[in-house]
C-alpha cells in the first residue's frame, strides 16, 4: 500500500509593513504608522539571503492591505525612494528571484493590473477569502468585503495565477456560510482552474484586540469543517491547515493535504505567539502519512507552464534541490 503523503514548503517570512487601511477586529499585526513602519531593503535582502542559505524556495511577501491609503505612511516609503508599496514589492521579488528564492505574494485586494503586473514576479500568490459572510469583525474593514475578495480571485483565475485562499474558522460565521465560502472557492477553481490550495485556519484570540476574549472553535468543530473542504473542493485543490495553530495530529486524517509553508529561520508575525514546528517536529505529527518538501508553485501548475518564464531555470533548479533533499 501507497503511503499519504502531505506536503509542506520551506519558507522565510518578510512582513514588508503592517500598516492597514483594515482594523479587523481579530488582528494583532496591524500597527499605526511610525518609524520603522516598513521593513527597509537591507533587512528585507538580508531575511532573503539568509533564507536561500538555509534552504528555503519561498519567499513569502506581505503587507497590509493599501497603506498608501494611511495618512504619513507615504512618507515612510518615500524615504526609501518608492512611491508605492507595490513598486517596493516588485523590486524585492526581483531580487528574491536573483538570490535563487521563489517569491509568492499576499498583498490584499489588489486590481486586476496589479495582479498582472506583479504574477511576472511570482511563481505564486495568495489572498484569504476568510468567509462570504457579513460579520461583525469585519465592520471596519472595507478590503474584507467578500465580493471585493471574490472578484480579485476571479482575477487571478483569468491571468493564471497559481493561487492560494482560504477560510478563516470561528470569526463569526456559520456552518452554513463555511459550506458557502467553500462553494464558491471550488466554483471559482472549476471555472478557471488556478486554486491550488484552500487554508482551513482555526481563529486564534489575541491578546488586547476586540475579540481577545472570544473563545476559538473547538477541535471536532474544525475537524468538521475540514472534512467538509475536503468533500467540496475538487480533488486537485489541496487542504492545508497551520501546523503552527491546530492540533496537525488530530486532524490529518480529516483531509488534510498540506501544511503550507514552516519557516526555520523566520517567525509567524500574523500569529508570533505561536513558533512554527520544526521539520522533524511535523514528521512526528503525520503518524503514517509521509511528509515531502514542495514548492510554492505546485507541481500541476509547472506542468502546465503557468509561471513567468523567466522562472523555469529557478524553478527546476529548486525542484531538483528538494528532490535531493528527499533522498
Amino acid at each position: 500500500m501507497h503511503r499519504r503523503v502531505i506536503t509542506f514548503s520551506r519558507n522565510v517570512f518578510l512582513p514588508l509593513t503592517t500598516v492597514c487601511t483594515n482594523a479587523c477586529s481579530y488582528c494583532c499585526f496591524k500597527t499605526p504608522v511610525r518609524e520603522g513602519c516598513v521593513m527597509t531593503p537591507a533587512a528585507a535582502r538580508l531575511t532573503i539571503e539568509a533564507g536561500v542559505k538555509a534552504g528555503c524556495t519561498e519567499a513569502l511577501f506581505t503587507f497590509g492591505e493599501r497603506p498608501g491609503e494611511v495618512s504619513g505612511f507615504s512618507d515612510h516609503l518615500a524615504a526609501l525612494g518608492y512611491g508605492d508599496i507595490l513598486d517596493y514589492c516588485y523590486d524585492l521579488c526581483e531580487y528574491a528571484i536573483s538570490a535563487g528564492i521563489l517569491p509568492h505574494t499576499n498583498a490584499g485586494v489588489l486590481t486586476y493590473g496589479e495582479l498582472d503586473r506583479l504574477r511576472e514576479v511570482n511563481a505564486s500568490m495568495g489572498l484569504m477569502l476568510e468567509t462570504t459572510a457579513d460579520v461583525p469583525a469585519h465592520r471596519n474593514s472595507p478590503g474584507k468585503d467578500p465580493a471585493v475578495r471574490i472578484a480579485m480571485m476571479e482575477d487571478a483565475g483569468k491571468l493564471r495565477i497559481p493561487f492560494t485562499t482560504g477560510l478563516l474558522i470561528g470569526i463569526g460565521e456559520t456552518p452554513a456560510d463555511r459550506e458557502e465560502s467553500l462553494q464558491v472557492i471550488a466554483g471559482l477553481h472549476r471555472r478557471y482552474g488556478h486554486i491550488q490550495e484552500v487554508i482551513i485556519q482555526n481563529f486564534c484570540p489575541k491578546e488586547g484586540t476586540e475579540m481577545g476574549g472570544a473563545a476559538t472553535v473547538p477541535t471536532a468543530e474544525f475537524a468538521e469543517t475540514i472534512t467538509l473542504a475536503r468533500e467540496i473542493l475538487p480533488s486537485d485543490v489541496a487542504v492545508q491547515i497551520p501546523p503552527n495553530l491546530a492540533d496537525a495530529a488530530a486532524l490529518i486524517r480529516c483531509g488534510v493535504d498540506d501544511l503550507g509553508g514552516v519557516s526555520p529561520l523566520t517567525i509567524d508575525y500574523v500569529n508570533p505567539e505561536h513558533p512554527w514546528p520544526q521539520i522533524e517536529e511535523l514528521k512526528g505529527l503525520l503518524g503514517d502519512a509521509c511528509l515531502r518538501e514542495r514548492l510554492c508553485i505546485y507541481p500541476g501548475f509547472i506542468r502546465k507552464g503557468w509561471y513567468p518564464k523567466g522562472l523555469a531555470a529557478l524553478i527546476r533548479r529548486l525542484q531538483n534541490q528538494i528532490e535531493e533533499r528527499s533522498l
